[in-house]
């Protein structure tokens, strides 16, 4: 699992990169992935004031139920677990999900594959799924609040790029050297 906070002057923000998880009480953070084809579940559990998010590549592996967070089956269960250590009650679980967008390339079907597992998941779990942003042809930045559950995405096509100025260095004339076959 792999998370890398930054901080501002009210909220510590907490990144979950591909394969990974998180999950937390605090009322100071707020959880944040970027989705292509992958997906990201948020789980909430509203009387504990507990969430977390995690965010799977594939839905199955080799084995269908492989021991990694980058497949379906134990990013959801490592996620359940995580939050149940938390205080957490099953039966009070709500679940958003994220993602699964088909991505151009090689990624094929990947996207609705992951989409179609989260959801079975959760029924087969119980979990209500309360809002979920799924499909599409277009990345999403997603944050999640999870102490209170809120949840937002922005579409990447939305973002707009930020530019660096191109810095331009003329080099001494003994810096550089030239080489001929």
């Amino acid at each position: 699992m792999f998370e890398a906070r930054t901080s501002d002057a009210s909220m510590t923000e907490v990144h979950v990169a591909q394969g990974g998880f998180h999950v937390s009480e605090s009322p100071d953070e707020v959880i944040k992935t970027l989705l292509g084809s992958c997906v990201a579940t948020c789980l909430f559990d509203p009387v504990a004031r507990v969430g977390g998010m995690n965010h799977f590549l594939l839905a199955g592996g080799p084995d269908q139920m492989a021991q990694s967070e980058r497949y379906g089956f134990y990013a959801m269960e490592v996620l359940i677990n995580g939050l149940l250590k938390l205080g957490a009650n099953k039966s009070r679980i709500e679940a958003k999900l994220f993602g699964g967008a088909t991505m151009s390339g090689i990624m094929g079907h990947i996207g609705k594959k992951n989409c179609d597992f989260a959801i079975s998941f959760l029924e087969c779990e119980g979990l209500p799924i309360r809002a979920m942003s799924l499909g599409g042809t277009q990345a999403r930045l997603l944050r999640f609040v999870p102490s209170t559950g809120r949840a937002s995405q922005r579409l990447v096509d939305d973002i707009e790029p930020e530019v660096q100025p191109i810095k331009t260095v003329s080099p001494a004339t003994d810096d550089i050297q030239f080489f001929e076959d």
